[in-house]
């Protein structure tokens, strides 16, 4: 599943980060624009603009995509980099799943919020056990819902405005991702 992302995203970022290059845009100028978007996303989510919160996440995801990318072929990685895009990952993923708090609240579902409470908890200890296991120099990138999934799938709910089931189809397969992630850690330090 990796091999299958690193492909995918080679694709999708080579022709923008080929230009990107040229400019003097860093990669964390583009970190800060996708979290930006996720702001923005997250207002649109709260206010039930269900189409136009899909694309800015879709776009927001292709800024995610595009930073390490533009670091890598640049030179520009670096530890805070590093820090710095995880950190607004974080902070994207919850802006944008507390707009949609806000719009369950709206609309009068509480089967919605305990829906995304749940996505909340077990997206954020998906990326936690990645980083506590590279505490231990454990290779941890192990797992079938990890974010990129978990945008796409949130896309399309709100694409087809089904917010609901996407959010728990993310949060059942987060949840999954935990139990596989903790499995592959404890097997490596068996």
């Amino acid at each position: 599943m990796a091999q299958v992302r690193k492909r995918v995203e080679k694709v999708c970022t080579d022709p923008v980060v080929n230009l990107l290059e040229k400019t003097g845009i860093t990669p964390n100028i583009l970190t800060w624009i996708g979290f930006i978007i996720a702001v923005i996303t997250a207002v649109f989510a709260a206010f039930g603009n269900m189409l136009v919160a899909g694309l800015l996440l879709l776009f927001g995801g292709y800024f995610d995509m595009l930073d390490g990318s533009l670091a890598r072929r640049t030179g520009k990685a670096s530890v805070f980099g590093e820090v710095l895009d995880s950190t607004l990952d974080r902070l994207s993923e919850g802006a944008v799943l507390i707009g949609i708090l806000y719009w369950f609240t709206v609309v009068g579902s509480v089967w919605g919020i305990m829906l995304v409470g749940v996505t909340m908890l077990s997206s954020l200890v998906v990326s936690y056990i990645r980083a506590k296991a590279e505490i231990i120099k454990v290779e941890c990138l192990k797992g079938l819902f990890t974010r990129p999934e978990r945008v796409i799938v949130l896309a399309v709910g709100f694409f087809i405005n089904r917010l609901e089931i996407a959010i728990g189809i993310i949060a059942f397969f987060s949840m999954i991702t935990v139990g596989q992630r903790l499995y592959h850690v404890w097997r490596q330090l068996k």
